[in-house]
């Protein structure tokens, strides 16, 4: 079972990325307010998805790793989306925000996608016999984290901080194309993993926790990219007030 996100989460998130960016007055109270319900939904979830949601027909009550599971991908994927958008965004006007936005996107979307793949290896075997198998979802999902992690080495490596927004910027609308990739691989392709359930073919209460694990994961990822955002930012405002380079110094006299 993997249900599509809803389009009011993904409504939910660009309405509070667009409004933290450039609507500062709310900043105070909407960013705590959300990490506050990241807390309170996660501390819940574990009942809801471990007691009082039903064991699947066939797989009983290992399918259960779907509430975290599938969330974590779904999250790694709008993430990144969001990081194509800030690349986009720079090449067009060149911004310190859409740069740090850019990069904290980067980073939240290859630790949520490598805690996905994991979950998802850990799932496999009881289902699948195996932890891994070149599976077109599998597979193309492992190369998205390789590509943004190079995307983050980029970002270490170079230090002129003009040349590291751009390059990177280049490389994330690039290293985009897999994300659909990755989305529709199991739509395009015969593929082992399992392809999206209807909410008419599966249980209400398995449909409504699921929800309620959307919720809750997007709530957490909107809370570390924005926290992250702010340090990528307050690190490139670091980076252009630096004085140039002092001259050496002259040798006291004797």
């Amino acid at each position: 079972m993997q249900l599509d996100i809803p389009l009011s989460i993904l409504l939910l998130i660009i309405v509070l990325v667009g409004t933290q960016i450039f609507v500062p007055s709310i900043r105070k109270w909407v960013w705590p307010a959300i990490a506050v319900i990241a807390v309170g939904m996660l501390a819940v979830h574990p009942y809801f998805a471990l007691v009082w949601a039903p064991p699947e027909r066939e797989m009983g009550d290992v399918y259960r790793i779907i509430y975290v599971h599938v969330p974590q991908i779904q999250v790694a994927l709008v993430v990144l989306a969001i990081n194509a958008g800030c690349s986009l965004a720079y090449l067009m006007k060149k911004s310190w925000v859409t740069d740090a936005l850019a990069e904290a996107s980067a980073e939240v979307g290859v630790y949520m996608g490598s805690v996905a793949v994991l979950l998802g290896a850990i799932w496999g075997k009881p289902t699948w016999g195996v932890y891994w198998d070149w599976d077109p979802r599998l597979t193309t999902a492992a190369i998205l984290i390789v590509v943004y992690t190079g995307y983050l080495t980029l970002r270490r490596f170079v230090e002129d901080p003009d040349k590291r927004a751009t390059w990177s910027a280049v490389m994330g609308i690039i290293a985009f194309v897999n994300v659909p990739i990755t989305y529709m691989s199991v739509k395009w392709w015969n593929s082992l993993h399992q392809k999206q359930s209807s909410p008419k073919t599966v249980d209400p209460q398995m449909v409504w926790v699921l929800h309620w694990s959307q919720v809750a994961f997007f709530a957490l990822m909107t809370t570390f990219v924005w926290h992250r955002y702010l340090l990528a930012k307050a690190q490139r405002e670091k980076e252009v007030a630096l004085p140039e380079a002092l001259p050496p110094a002259r040798p006291e006299a004797a």
